[in-house]
């Protein structure tokens, strides 16, 4: 888990800085040992005695610790000295600063001088968040190596609602934790992960698709590289970004797509997980210009798309192990073993849309891992990360049998 781990906790100036007080007792009993950084808009938000009296450190704040006697705060031996940077929360001010190199405050001094991982927990108003400023800041503090934690989409503190809260201390402490207890059990294995939707085009602007968010296979990419693997993902359209160094991506758009590029890859990987949801069906036409409204009915021939897992099952060596979803909503078992034994797979992912919170779109998943052998292990509602968990440890249990 966390424990020894040496965190620095950098606070910044928003409301969200008063969950900083949890987040520095969360860590804490994990074992780890915290020093915690504020800027000076942070204190308006949460005292340096709160977090100095939970985290059992004096608070860092100025470049001078004290005027009188000269004395200054080392940011070089504060970067040297922690395992993990954590900034949370981190306001769109300082995500500016910090892409564009800035350093006028102790924390940024810190992050330009640490030589561990960086962690960020974006934390603004939706409209900040959304900016596209905000967003190249983002992509840029990715590029450099740091790991941007995603936000929630919720009530915010103008009052309004959508994505920009930051991540709550519980599921900052589990991202941190899944992150940082990495193992090299894969370790030279070639993965290949397909996530998200296709979209078929009817005509330049229309398109058949599905509500697919990518959430589940870009954390089965997360995880395997987590565990050591080199991992390609190939990805339908979605907005999900990847926080591994370890994982390749291709983009695709349409099952044709990524049934070229699967099988292409195919041959080179020792273990495929198929999570993207493929469009069964494709137009056999498709209007090089905007159809326009016309009538009362609009008639559309569709044609079967190619299956890649059944292809893939059908060319796999017996030293490959590969994985496909199920997504029932009548007849879950009987229809995934079935599934199973016709793509020839070495186990199926059952998922289900008769459960609350699970499925397309949602953040956690309630799924049942149905093997080739017979056995079948339900698992309760999860997050989306600690599923890809599960679904993991299945196949490195399959890779050491």
């Amino acid at each position: 888990m966390l424990k020894g781990k040496k965190i620095i906790l950098g606070v910044t100036g928003g409301i969200a800085a008063y969950k900083s007080a949890m987040l520095t007792r969360l860590l804490i009993k994990q074992g780890a040992e915290v020093k915690v950084i504020m800027t000076e808009d942070a204190k308006a938000f949460v005292t340096p005695l709160t977090l100095a009296t939970l985290s059992k450190h004096p608070i860092h704040s100025a470049m001078v610790a004290n005027e009188q006697t000269g004395e200054w705060s080392n940011h070089v031996e504060l970067g040297l000295w922690a395992d993990l940077l954590l900034i949370a929360p981190a306001t769109a001010n300082t995500l500016a600063k910090m892409a564009h190199g800035l350093c006028d405050n102790l924390l940024l001094a810190t992050y330009l001088s640490a030589r561990c991982k960086t962690y960020i927990a974006p934390a603004m108003d939706l409209d900040m968040f959304a900016h596209t400023a905000t967003q190249n800041n983002l992509e840029k503090l990715r590029q450099y190596g740091n790991i941007v934690l995603p936000v929630e989409d919720g009530e915010l503190a103008s009052g309004l609602s959508g994505k920009g809260r930051m991540l709550e201390p519980e599921a900052i402490l589990d991202f941190l934790i899944q992150h940082t207890t990495a193992t090299q059990k894969l370790k030279g294995k070639r993965v290949l992960v397909t996530a998200g939707p296709t979209y078929e085009s009817i005509d330049p602007v229309r398109f058949i698709g599905n509500h697919s968010s990518g959430k589940m296979g870009f954390a089965i990419a997360e995880t395997f590289a987590r565990h050591g693997a080199k991992v390609t993902l190939i990805s339908g359209p979605t907005d999900l970004q990847l926080q591994h160094e370890n994982i390749s991506r291709i983009n695709v758009t349409s099952a044709e797509e990524m049934y070229d590029k699967t099988i292409k890859l195919f041959s080179k990987t020792d273990i495929a997980v198929m999570s993207a949801a493929v469009a069964d069906y494709t137009p056999e036409k498709v209007s090089i210009t905007k159809i326009k409204k016309s009538g009362n009915e609009l008639h559309l021939k569709l044609l079967k798309t190619k299956d890649i897992l059944a292809e893939l099952g059908r060319i796999k060596n017996k030293k490959q192990i590969l994985i496909g979803f199920a997504l029932e909503t009548d007849h879950e078992l009987e229809n995934a073993r079935k599934k199973l034994k016709a793509k020839n797979l070495d186990f199926i992912v059952l998922n289900s849309l008769k459960t609350a919170g699970a499925g397309f779109s949602h953040d956690t998943n309630k799924v049942t891992i149905i093997h080739k052998n017979g056995s079948v292990q339900e698992f309760k509602l999860k997050s989306k990360s600690e599923v890809a968990n599960d679904i993991v440890n299945q196949i490195i249990e399959l890779v050491h049998a």
